[in-house]
């Protein structure tokens, strides 16, 4: 909790249509209230993924340095959040002897050594390393053995990696604005703590994060995150495709897609005409005018396939016999008319749109599905330092070493 003392934490979203930090006061008891807030439109980041370093940085540097002048504090570490790099998600079992005598908070840390020793593949970094479950000489459904009695203690990590350019280029970006990163955190595990409730994810749930550039995916059962996934899929390819079809700047498309833009038809999509500016039309007069129908006839089935693509990862995983019929979504993309019912049809779920929860301080345009991510950094950071999440990225693993391992008894003894 030492970190913590100041009071002060901070969390910066970085994503392909903005650029998003939260400034917010934080308490012991896990109290939150944001005293800062701003975004910056994204520039130079595409598909969750860093592609122009310049241009990501000065979005980088507007928004954190708005937050900064709200809140009126200066930060210096920052929770970042990651949606691309073709994340990797697994569960790997390990099991230690413990030969009969207490289960101690050493046996724990026996299995965490172990699982770091696990060779890391070198085109892939990292992210999480999560304790998701825990046996004792095969028995399951423990949530804290320590204190308890057997002879092969087995504890499941969940290990969340993504590729080593994606993360490294991120990490390059905010350290160029002389910030220091905390922890980075993929999206959907941070959405999913500021958008569930707890009784989700202890009975089985899947949260869809639905960004510009990227969909992401995360199933929460018993209380843990069990499976991540990224879809380089999202909003911006819907204004894409909109712009193609109909011959219009991205901007208007953009602007179409949010006042008359629907996911699934209504019987007075013929009659209602929209006006759509042509590119390169200077005289506005000449606008296009077409029915509101093939709007919809656009959208819809870049929406389909990007739920089939939900389905498909969820299936491929195995992680759809765990998730149950609850689904979460959320994000910017999710705010679009119709969604929550194509994705019923398309999923056989039952849907409802997610936002940020047990945060105070936000106003009414920054606490929608949006916002959603930042929100769930500035959870993450607070629950990790009270110890209710027992992440251990890589960079925090627990000394392997014989002296290190005196040490860490010496520390944690005296």
């Amino acid at each position: 909790m030492a970190k913590l003392r100041t009071g002060i934490i901070a969390a910066l979203d970085v994503g392909s249509s903005k650029t998003c930090c939260f400034i917010a006061h934080a308490n012991t008891e896990g109290g939150i209230r944001v005293i800062g807030v701003a975004q910056q439109a994204s520039a130079g980041v595409r598909n969750g993924s860093v592609v122009d370093m310049d241009a990501a940085q000065n979005a980088v540097l507007t928004a954190v340095s708005a937050a900064e002048e709200l809140a009126g504090e200066r930060i210096d570490r920052i929770f970042v959040n990651l949606s691309g790099g073709k994340m990797y998600s697994q569960v790997q079992e390990i099991e230690v002897s413990i030969a009969g005598h207490e289960i101690a908070e050493t046996d724990l840390r026996r299995a965490r050594e172990r699982n770091f020793q696990i060779e890391q593949p070198e085109d892939r970094d990292l992210i999480h390393c999560l304790p998701v479950g825990y046996s004792i000489d095969g028995n399951r459904g423990i949530h804290d053995p320590r204190g308890m009695f057997g002879e092969q203690l087995g504890v499941s990590f969940h290990r969340i990696n993504a590729a080593v350019g994606p993360v490294r280029n991120l990490k390059n970006c905010v350290a160029r604005c002389h910030l220091d990163i905390e922890e980075v955190v993929v999206s959907p595990y941070a959405s999913g703590l500021s958008c569930l409730v707890e009784d989700e994810k202890d009975l089985g749930v899947t949260l869809v994060d639905m960004g510009g550039g990227t969909t992401t995916i995360a199933v929460f059962y018993d209380g843990q995150v069990v499976f991540a996934d990224s879809i380089p899929v999202g909003g911006g390819h819907v204004t894409n495709d909109i712009a193609r079809g109909l011959s219009t700047p991205v901007v208007h498309a953009e602007r179409m897609k949010i006042l008359y833009g629907s996911a699934v038809p209504t019987q007075s999509d013929d009659n209602e005409i929209i006006d759509v500016p042509l590119v390169g039309e200077d005289d506005h007069n000449q606008a296009n005018h077409v029915p509101r129908s093939i709007l919809t006839g656009i959208i819809r089935p870049r929406m389909e396939e990007t739920f089939e693509l939900v389905r498909e990862r969820l299936e491929i995983s195995g992680a759809d016999r765990i998730s149950g019929r609850r689904m979460v979504l959320t994000g910017g993309a999710a705010q679009l008319h119709g969604i929550p019912e194509l994705a019923g049809m398309v999923l056989e779920k039952q849907i409802r749109i997610g936002r940020p929860l047990r945060i105070s301080g936000l106003a009414e345009a920054t606490s929608g599905p949006a916002f959603s991510a930042c929100s769930g950094l500035l959870r993450y950071g607070v629950e990790k330092y009270a110890g209710t999440i027992e992440d251990t990225p890589a960079n925090d693993a627990a000394p392997v070493g014989r002296m290190a391992r005196i040490g860490q008894w010496l520390k944690e003894s005296f």
